[in-house]
């Protein structure tokens, strides 16, 4: 059914009749063409890859999966959306891009492969790539569109200001001078959409830090989402804004995330798992045992088959981390840039493991070679602050908050560990 584009409001309550019971959030509600798309084949198969990948070793609960949280992310993203069509948006919003923010949010994940988050300097395509593509794909472009939705704006969306060019050069699927002929202002709504979905208090990290603390059985993540949606307002640019009295809420979003990450996304036991499935793959890329392609559609279980049946003999690190046998940190300290620099480049890091092979095998006695040996480098992230706080008339990290901008840097300094690792002793 498709939804009436003279009343917008009407997209995000009209048919919402198939409810999914879900752990954290109840019953989440979609219509008969959402529910349909997460019966695809694309869809189920992240019912098979772990939201955290390896953390499960280290917190026995985490074995939530990505399809779990898409449907968080859909049901945040409703609330979010009806809250802020209340306040204003409803006009500049047309009901098929509120249908069309509706699929992105469910599909967000649906490129995802194992690991992918951990695999950025590996020569992949980013996930929201992959996703794009293929809710532009038969047969989830016509399903999108069932629901009342644009499949270009969805998948416009889902890829994100950072994949959009690479999107449009090599496919041209997408031209966002233009855009589809469709009853939404693909260009004005675009950026909206984009800054709902990726920003300091979007639907994907609000359901993340929640879902991910409720299966750790950590206290860190947990938010108060019933408050931090009544206090979002919606601009057209910039997605949402905050008033003074959301500071708060902002800040403690911004330490459950760093809590998060100290504790859990970067313990050294996940460090170490994701270190090795990584050295793993660089060297079957680099020696032409694998091909990028080869990861694409793959769920946990077929990444540890596929590794298991190619011959490489860095390939047995993914049957020792599919065992839980993880190579032990022998070595830490924060990321200092004069010091680690070098480490940083992957291409570059075998050399020093070499030499930090050498160097342990004098210390112990044992012969140890740079197969057995991983420098891990945790990639530069940061904490957004991009909110801007309307009666302050200042950007977050300028405003009455703690939390400035030297601030948050200091929590990403604080948080970037490198670690040496070595394979353990039979």
């Amino acid at each position: 059914m498709k939804a009436n584009n003279s009343c917008p409001e009407a997209a995000l309550t009209q048919n919402f009749t198939e409810p999914v019971r879900d752990a954290v959030w109840g019953h989440i509600y979609l219509t008969p063409e959402l529910e349909a798309l997460t019966r695809t084949q694309a869809f189920m198969r992240l019912y098979r890859i772990a939201q955290l990948g390896p953390a499960s070793l280290c917190y026995p609960g985490a074995t939530h999966t990505r399809a779990a949280h898409s449907l968080g992310v859909y049901h945040l993203t409703r609330r979010l959306l009806t809250t802020l069509a209340g306040r204003g948006a409803a006009n500049w919003t047309s009901a098929c891009g509120l249908r069309s923010m509706l699929c992105a949010a469910l599909l967000h994940d649906i490129g995802h492969f194992p690991y992918a988050h951990s695999l950025k300097e590996l020569p992949l395509s980013e996930h929201e790539t992959l996703g794009a593509r293929l809710i532009l794909t038969e047969p989830l472009k016509s399903m999108v569109a069932k629901t009342g939705a644009d499949p270009e704006l969805a998948a416009a969306i889902v890829m994100g200001e950072s994949a959009q060019a690479n999107f449009d050069k090599n496919s041209g699927q997408i031209c966002s001078d233009s855009g589809p002929s469709s009853n939404c202002n693909f260009n004005s709504e675009l950026k909206f959409y984009r800054a709902l979905l990726s920003g300091a208090l979007d639907p994907d990290k609000l359901d993340y830090l929640n879902r991910d603390a409720r299966y750790c059985g950590v206290p860190y993540g947990s938010q108060d989402v019933d408050y931090i949606i009544s206090i979002l307002y919606p601009h057209p640019e910039r997605g949402v804004e905050i008033d003074s009295r959301g500071i708060a809420g902002v800040e403690s979003l911004l330490f459950s995330k760093y809590l998060m990450y100290r504790s859990v996304y970067w313990h050294r036991s996940v460090r170490a798992a994701t270190a090795m499935i990584k050295k793993a793959l660089f060297a079957g890329f680099s020696d032409g045992v694998l091909k990028a392609e080869e990861l694409y559609g793959l769920d946990d279980y077929g990444l540890f088959s596929l590794l298991a049946s190619r011959k490489h003999p860095l390939f047995l690190l993914g049957e020792r981390v599919r065992q839980g046998l993880l190579y032990t940190a022998v070595r830490e300290e924060p990321f200092n840039s004069e010091k680690h620099s070098a480490f940083e480049t992957i291409t570059k890091r075998g050399e020093y493991e070499e030499a930090f092979a050498k160097e342990f095998s004098c210390e112990t006695g044992r012969k140890i070679n740079a197969s057995q040996v991983i420098i891990d480098v945790p990639e530069r992230t940061n904490f957004e602050t991009n909110l801007f706080v309307r009666d302050e008339n200042l950007p977050f990290g300028e405003s009455s908050s703690f939390f400035k901008s030297a601030t948050v840097a200091s929590f990403v300094k604080t948080l970037r560990i490198v670690r040496v690792y070595v394979e353990r002793e039979a």
